[in-house]
């Protein structure tokens, strides 16, 4: 049975570890061209080297930071995607999951 006092005693820890775990997640892996989700998607870190011929919804000026999967902050080199879990994308990067920022 869980007291009061022992659920109090247990609180501190608790948000500490909830802490740590935050800030574990928070430090995501950067994503690979060859990463397997990467290459199914046509993801390339720089958009300006899409092959036109295997990326045909390819379309100039449409990129990582102007998708609405996107969750960097303007301004910031990369940031995560939610098409790659998470992963930290090139803002400038681009894959065929890209749609318009509402």
């Amino acid at each position: 049975m869980l007291t009061r006092r022992s659920f109090l005693n247990a609180l501190p820890a608790s948000v500490l570890a909830l802490g740590i775990a935050r800030n574990a997640t928070a430090q995501a892996a950067k994503l690979a061209e060859t990463d397997p989700t990467a290459v199914a998607l046509g993801y390339k870190a720089d958009a300006t080297k899409v092959d036109i011929k295997k990326a045909p919804a390819y379309v100039s000026g449409r990129v990582c930071s102007g998708c609405q999967l996107y969750q960097g902050k303007a301004g910031e080199a990369t940031g995560p995607c939610g098409a790659f879990g998470g992963k930290l994308v090139s803002a400038k990067g681009w894959c065929v999951a890209w749609v318009k920022k509402a």
